[in-house]
């Protein structure tokens, strides 16, 4: 019996950025400098190198390309169709990040030729499978933010309630009750308020708070569980 040689099989990393303007969720996306694909909108990403891990490539590809750093990250999914690129075999382990995107200034990084924000409702023809990635993500960020406080990444450190609950509904896609989501939100005991109020506002200035960490990880500690 002949045994069947198998081609090598390239590892990459493709990080779906999501961030939050003007109450609606947006997506950071690459132009590509290279083929294929050229010219197209894609998702940073990039090879793994042979000493790192993926997560460690996928840090390396965002400050790369687009110059953000020092983000929330999570592994996605594996995406590994055997036509997914036109080159040769690669597997893809997908990743995606929450930033605030006021935080950052977007730089055209290495095979890049612009990074910029689109709305999830006016997304270009996405090169490879990104489009599915993409899709992947959204319904998982959609789960995840009922029952973990994720979405205090997209935020500024301080922040007002209002603040918070556009940035639920800007992932969720629908309109919130806005007693009930403060009543829970302030009931949960992870929210800290600063004593402190917004300023150069055209309006009754809010309140400021921030997202306690220590006393999450210690309610969890507890067996608290968060959901909204």
């Amino acid at each position: 019996m002949v045994k069947q040689l198998h081609k090598p099989i390239a590892l990459a990393t493709d990080c779906v950025i999501l961030g939050v303007d003007g109450g609606e969720l947006k997506l950071l996306l690459t132009e590509r400098e290279k083929e294929p694909f050229k010219n197209k909108w894609a998702l940073p990403g990039g090879f793994v190198f042979p000493e790192e891990t993926t997560e460690e490539c996928a840090r390396r590809i965002l400050l790369e390309k687009t110059g953000i750093d020092q983000v929330f990250i999570e592994q996605l999914y594996t995406f590994s169709a055997a036509d997914r690129d036109p080159r040769e075999r690669i597997v893809s382990v997908a990743y995606f990040a929450l930033v605030n995107k006021q935080s950052y200034e977007l730089i055209a990084g290495r095979d890049t030729l612009k990074a910029e924000w689109f709305g999830l409702s006016e997304l270009p023809a996405l090169a490879f499978d990104h489009a599915e990635i993409v899709n992947l993500a959204v319904q998982r960020l959609k789960g995840k933010v009922s029952y973990q406080p994720i979405g205090f990444e997209l935020l500024d450190e301080k922040f007002t309630l209002s603040q918070l609950q556009a940035v639920y509904e800007s992932i969720l896609g629908m309109e919130i009750d806005k007693r009930n989501f403060r009543k829970k939100v302030l009931a949960m005991g992870v929210l800290k308020e600063l004593g402190e109020k917004e300023t150069n506002v055209p309006r009754k200035a809010a309140m400021l708070y921030r997202f306690d960490k220590q006393a999450y990880e210690a309610l969890t500690r507890e067996g608290f569980h968060f959901e909204l």
